[in-house]
């Protein structure tokens, strides 16, 4: 079947039209002679990021380590979908234990916009089941650290043991529970952590690849520890 397309203005809906370069994705620009608007003619029926299971390819890219050009180039769609999809997740830890015999605690460095904005997270990590059992964002300090033991708390979560390096902080946090200090019991969350960078292009040291806004840093970490937890980034709850 053959499609014949009568391209008009969508301004002033003059039929003059001519051909204007090519947008970065590879779509055909035109312009109208009569106002000078420039615009793609066939965006409705050529455009994939209105599609329905488009928002899932984007949560199941991000979580698989690529970037926002990236996916914007494999999908071709535009980046501002890419980063809507992103801004509108809304994924949330749910421990699935409530008790756990060893949770191995450390601290992993990120940044926004600049490297000396640095952000830290720091999380609780079960090793038999590879599960991230909660985190907190903040600074590297005592207060950051009694904020996870706080959390743990209000989600109901115990532990007999409390596995971290010789970072004070840690120490002195998880004060009162059973300890096991020194880099040998921390080796499952060491190795997560070269998963999760792995995992998240903007987590990567070495990268041009980096958050600009602090929500969307958030929210990347949010969605890449639920697929880490349960698999599957599908369906949009709120849990």
């Amino acid at each position: 079947m053959q499609i014949t397309l009568y391209i008009n203005c969508p301004a002033c809906l003059g039929d003059s039209i001519k051909k204007n370069g090519k947008k970065s994705y590879g779509k055909q620009n035109y312009q109208c002679k009569d106002c000078n608007r420039q615009f793609i003619g066939d965006h409705a029926l050529s455009y994939l990021g209105c599609h329905s299971q488009t928002d899932n390819k984007i949560r199941k890219l991000m979580v698989r380590g690529s970037g926002i050009r990236d996916i914007a180039c494999v999908e071709k769609i535009s980046q501002g979908k890419v980063l809507a999809t992103l801004e509108k997740s809304n994924y949330q830890l749910t421990p699935k234990q409530k008790h756990y015999d060893q949770l191995e605690i450390d601290e992993l460095w990120t940044f926004v916009g600049k490297k000396s904005n640095k952000q830290w997270l720091i999380y609780a990590y079960h090793r038999a089941t590879g599960e991230i059992v909660a985190y907190v964002w903040g600074k590297r300090d005592l207060e950051t650290v009694k904020r996870l033991r706080a959390k743990l708390q209000t989600l109901g979560v115990t532990c007999a043991v409390i596995a971290s390096d010789t970072w004070d902080s840690f120490i002195t946090g998880f004060k009162g529970f059973i300890q096991k200090i020194g880099k040998f019991f921390t080796v499952g969350i060491e190795g997560n952590n070269c998963r999760i960078r792995h995992r998240i292009k903007r987590a990567v040291r070495r990268s041009c690849n980096f958050s600009k806004k602090l929500e969307n840093h958030f929210k990347a970490f949010d969605l890449v520890f639920f697929y880490i937890n349960n698999g599957y980034v599908w369906c949009q709850h709120t849990f």
